[in-house]
């Protein structure tokens, strides 16, 4: 079933492998997408859909170094070339909206932006900046009513421009910590009132942005990414936490998002997504359902034939292999993955992975 086609009344996929969004700093420095990012996409527009990196529909959300915004008209620009080269090639491809929020460090922030989160407290750890090095993460501004709405309504705009950029909708980023799930997580989100506190306060902010989004661009263009269990930037497990990921997905699925793209950590050390809640998760949402985490060709083909999901997303494999589809099609050897250029500037480690002609046409 892997490379079958999808064919759903709001969008009609070539087969059922998705590209994960995944982080790789290779934006300029006003943020804005490149020609050696479009590059990148257009080589991987075989999956059947594309998700971007995370990209900050703010710029208080321009956490990490290098990493894309979608705000102004000059990264609608740089985007567009990215969505062509995509679309030229018959590839699909949506554009993660991802504000950091506390996950964040001054010195990564434009001039006037600040560091924001639900509370005043900072995320654990360190991250890195181009300037300083390694720094801990910032203190964050503890957001007020005015700023929540502020920030709905930016990823509602950021969504719009998205399509004037050519993307064929957004994902959502409420996963791995960032700005949506700060306010999900409870051991995270420590306020009381509107946006905090209750599993309908905590899922106020998500649903708000959800609902915002959907309304600029149509709910059939908007998906969202869930982490329930993820253990990233200071989240993990709590009270309550099925409960309320389960209101929050038959909410999500009463706007009529496209799909739930639910995330399970577990390969990488993480506890997993109790296989239990999966299965009521997908029961919940009556849109696309896709899962993420740790799949190779034979645990994706046992999930969609099984119906646990309708699409599976690969991220690593994705990044070292720019025809990860043909590869797994042929059952192919793929590339090794070269971890020290992530997040690294320019094209070794991001565009100079080889297909399998490529290497075939390398003399013995």
């Amino acid at each position: 079933m892997l490379f079958q086609p999808l064919i759903n009344p709001s969008i009609q996929l070539a087969n059922r492998a998705v590209m994960a969004p995944m982080t790789r700093s290779r934006a300029d420095d006003a943020n804005t997408p490149n020609a050696l990012m479009a590059e990148y996409y257009g080589q991987r527009a075989t999956a059947g859909l594309i998700i971007t990196e995370g990209t900050s529909p703010s710029p208080n959300g321009l956490g990490y170094a290098r990493i894309p915004g979608l705000f102004n008209d000059a990264q609608v620009r740089g985007w567009k070339t990215v969505t062509e080269a995509v679309h030229a090639k018959g590839g699909k491809i949506f554009v993660q909206l991802m504000h950091t929020g506390r996950v964040a460090h001054v010195a990564n922030l434009p001039a006037g932006a600040q560091v924001v989160g639900p509370t005043s407290t900072a995320c654990p750890g360190e991250m890195y900046t181009d300037s300083q090095g390694m720094q801990p993460h910032s203190i964050p501004r503890a957001m007020t009513a005015p700023d929540i709405a502020d920030a709905v309504q930016e990823f509602a705009r950021s969504a719009q421009l998205a399509i004037k950029a050519g993307f064929d909708g957004v994902e959502l980023h409420a996963a791995n910590g960032y700005l949506i799930e700060q306010f999900l997580n409870a051991n995270v989100n420590q306020r009381t009132g509107a946006y905090g506190g209750s599993i309908k306060c905590r899922n106020r902010f998500a649903l708000e942005v959800a609902r915002a989004t959907a309304a600029a661009i149509g709910a059939h263009r908007v998906g969202i990414r869930l982490s329930p269990y993820g253990a990233l930037n200071g989240t993990g497990a709590f009270p309550d936490i099925e409960a309320q990921y389960l209101a929050l997905t038959q909410e999500l699925s009463q706007l009529g998002l496209l799909y739930i793209h639910l995330l399970d950590h577990s390969a990488m050390g993480a506890p997993p997504v109790p296989a239990d809640l999966k299965s009521r998760l997908r029961a919940a949402f009556q849109g696309l359902f896709i899962l993420a985490g740790g799949f190779d060709r034979s645990g994706a083909e046992s999930a969609l034939k099984t119906g646990q999901a309708d699409l599976i997303a690969f991220a690593r494999p994705f990044l070292a292999n720019p025809d990860l589809v043909e590869r797994m099609r042929a059952e192919a050897e793929l590339n090794a993955i070269d971890m020290a250029t992530f997040y690294t500037p320019g094209s070794k480690g991001y565009t100079d992975y080889p297909t399998l002609a490529q290497r075939s046409a390398v003399p013995a």
